[in-house]
């Protein structure tokens, strides 16, 4: 049904991925290298699962997810936008402090596939020259001066949202690289040209071995908590062949059993993982916004063999900026919402207390009428109805909703010391932050702390994290859900993690040089290259001195560890 059309933004031209303006030298820059390494799960406590609408910890403790997404990834540049005139660190520590707690990223099957065959695709510029001197993202400049691939600048990614406190899970946006790869309705049909030159069709298969694969891979790194398995399936608007249906059939697009034989095979490599679901367009006679019609779950449900406890649904919902629709030519109001689309489309779901909901993406531009007040509407309805959610979106560069972020800029000065000082400035619109998500993110009620989804790690500067907030503030307080009822909760204690069975490091010597990994009595290039072999699990690597690279003396090796080290060896 055409009138259903969400268009995201244009194809953003490489020539605008640099700095331009100005290009100095300096020479008094410390400088760092691409963290290839995924981060290392500290405790690997921070699973969740679902019962009934909510989802929960391992100790059973209400948890709300309310974040935002990044998208970049999914496109042709093959990295999250703005990263060209911000740096990551300054970025991620910049949304964690405006409360986000988790964020989608959107991908391609391409993307997945090219780190499956260990060929991950080059990433667009983000540091003007690549000049591993110049103070911007130099976490994506690998020793040899090259630049970080995108499977390393997504474990850098992953790292900082594990140093400040957010949690992510990435969505399938389209089967090849594209940056307007959404418009195609369903995960299969679509062929891109391979590192190799060879041509790579998307199967099925191939779809559903690539996400199997990404669990396996992270499997021991909480951070990635999910897997969105496909963004807005739907009809064969955007040049699909067919359209994506919902029934308890065995024909190809059936998207109710593809989405349950994917979320066998990633359960079966990761029994922790997330599996989101979105809706089709239409079904049995009823249409819906792209991604949005989860009236067929009512008579087929996804069930894995492994049971629902980590099935999230997870439709889309627009105002009528995007896509005008009927139910908003009325004096609408929460009530004939629900009566005209909500309620027979998702929100059942959560009245009826059957499965929890993630609003996988809402948000648009400010009218100062209908969208509004449609925002409003649906802000106010999720956080009544402990709805999670993640807010389209963060870039501003989408065409049809803008973002929270009005502009990012990066600058410098040189001390009078001759050090360097750089900043990133994120300006956000606070008007869209302040009114529409500010208060549908998880906080305390009464001191607004932001609440993160980490047991161990704090949201941002002033947040808290989740053992924080149920040791603290839950039965004191409350938060923002359940009309500020207080609850009691168990926090999580934190066990020193352990190495994986493969990769246990023997014992360490007494005598010890920093960073000496393999025991020959000096630090150099190759305890740093041996380091990031182990911390990526490469087959019959081990450490003969790992205490030497355990800069912290916390019994763990980690990203942090791996970045000083880094930092030690170019100083």
């Amino acid at each position: 049904m055409n009138r259903f059309f969400k268009a995201m933004a244009a194809a953003v031209s490489v020539a605008a991925l640099t700095v331009s303006g100005f290009a100095p030298s300096f020479s008094a820059v410390q400088t760092s290298t691409a963290l290839t390494a995924h981060a290392v799960d500290d405790t690997g406590d921070d699973w969740l699962h679902a019962k009934g609408s909510r989802l929960y910890d391992m100790n059973g403790n209400e948890v709300w997810l309310t974040g935002a997404n990044w998208f970049g990834f999914n496109c042709t540049e093959c990295v999250p936008h703005y990263l060209w005139s911000g740096d990551i660190d300054d970025m991620v520590k910049d949304i964690a402090d405006h409360g986000v707690n988790v964020l989608r990223l959107p991908v391609s099957t391409e993307l997945l596939y090219n780190w499956m065959i260990g060929d991950p695709d080059p990433i667009a510029s983000v540091n003007p020259n690549d000049d591993p001197n110049y103070p911007i993202n130099v976490d994506l400049i690998n020793p040899d001066g090259s630049v970080a691939n995108s499977q390393q600048t997504f474990d850098v990614l992953l790292a900082k949202c594990k140093k400040y406190g957010i949690k992510c899970f990435i969505d399938i946006h389209s089967p090849e690289s594209n940056n307007s790869g959404h418009n195609y309705g369903i995960w299969y049909g679509k062929s891109f040209e391979g590192r190799d030159g060879k041509t790579v069709e998307v199967t099925t298969d191939v779809w559903i071995e690539t996400l199997a694969w990404c669990a396996d891979h992270y499997k021991n790194d909480d951070t990635l908590i999910g897997f969105d398995l496909k963004n807005e399936p739907h009809s064969t608007y955007g040049g699909a062949p067919v359209d994506a249906i919902w029934d308890d059939s065995d024909a190809p697009n059936n998207w109710k059993k593809a989405a349950e034989d994917c979320a066998d095979a990633i359960l079966a490599k990761n029994p922790n993982a997330l599996i989101l679901i979105e809706g089709v367009e239409g079904f049995e006679g009823h249409g819906a916004w792209w991604g949005g019609n989860l009236r067929g779950v009512a008579k087929y449900p996804v069930t894995p063999k492994a049971g629902t406890s980590q099935i999230v649904y997870s439709p889309h919902d627009y105002g009528p900026i995007v896509s005008d629709q009927p139910w908003f030519h009325k004096d609408f109001t929460e009530e004939t919402l629900l009566d005209d689309y909500w309620r027979d489309t998702w929100a059942y779901l959560v009245e009826k207390d059957m499965y929890p909901l993630l609003i996988g993406e809402w948000g648009g531009r400010l009218d100062g009428g209908d969208n509004e007040k449609w925002l409003g509407l649906l802000r106010d309805y999720m956080i009544k109805n402990h709805i999670n959610h993640t807010f389209w979106c963060l870039n501003d560069d989408s065409g049809d909703t803008g973002g929270l972020w009005k502009d990012i800029q990066f600058g410098v000065t040189t001390g009078a010391d001759g050090t360097i000082q750089a900043q990133t400035t994120i300006n956000w619109d606070m008007e869209k932050y302040e009114t529409y998500y500010y208060p549908a993110i998880w906080k305390t009620q009464t001191t607004k702390k932001f609440i993160g989804l980490d047991h161990q790690v704090a949201l941002g500067k002033d947040g808290i994290s989740l053992n924080d907030f149920y040791a603290n503030y839950a039965s004191s307080e409350g938060s923002n859900l359940d009309g500020g009822s207080t609850s009691t909760g168990k926090p999580v204690e934190a066990e020193t993690s352990k190495p994986t069975e493969s990769n246990t490091p023997s014992e360490p010597k007494t005598d010890l040089v920093t960073g000496d990994v393999n025991a020959d009595g000096t630090f150099d290039l190759t305890d740093l290259v041996l380091l990031q072999k182990w911390m990526l699990a490469t087959p019959n690597t081990k450490l003969p001195q790992w205490k030497a690279a355990d800069i912290y003396e916390d019994d763990k090796i980690d990203i942090y560890d791996l970045s000083l080290l880094k930092r030690e060896l170019v100083k």
